[in-house]
């Protein structure tokens, strides 16, 4: 009898939850889609890309310093002592470790950078999206532009009402 009932109740919960989740309208978006035509994103892009294109420069003088070093190295290795040899050898390593944690460090930079600028971005994105999904009635909306939305139909889909809030033709 106790099974019957642990039985009769976890069927009756069952239906009351598929009841809700049949109730709940869901919807799909390609959001790097709709961060893409975002015209703040195109900014953001182009900022990232002097941003990066001065750190460039700056690594640029030091892989200049280190192929002198490298070139005056070759030419006069022959003339120097073992002892000489030696010092502009860890010269060279040196110049080589700057080099790359300098690679490192505007790597790392680029991408603060890079969250710093899209973070606004993303935030207006994602507000526009549930504005839209509740002014539409969406309880869920799924991001599509991972490409693991398997079956959508078109009807579902927020883009072009997402777009058309943040005035994106």
């Amino acid at each position: 009898m106790k099974k019957f009932v642990i039985i009769a109740f976890v069927a009756v919960a069952g239906l009351f939850s598929v009841n809700a989740m049949a109730q709940s309208k869901v919807a799909h978006i390609n959001a790097q889609a709709l961060v893409g035509a975002m015209p703040e994103a195109k900014k953001a892009e182009t900022d990232l890309q002097t941003f990066a294109q001065g750190l460039e420069a700056e690594g640029k003088t030091m892989v200049d310093e280190y192929t002198k070093k490298m070139k005056e190295f070759d030419e006069k290795a022959a003339s120097m002592t073992e002892n000489m040899k030696e010092i502009k050898g860890r010269e060279i390593q040196d110049a080589q470790k700057r080099i790359q944690d300098y690679r490192d460090q505007a790597e790392q930079k680029v991408q603060g950078k890079q969250q710093e600028l899209l973070k606004p971005i993303y935030d207006k994105a994602r507000k526009a999206i549930e504005d839209v999904a509740k002014e539409k009635g969406y309880g869920y909306v799924i991001d599509s532009s991972a490409g693991l939305l398997l079956v959508s139909p078109a009807a579902d889909d927020l883009l072009p009402a997402v777009k058309a809030k943040l005035g994106i033709k």
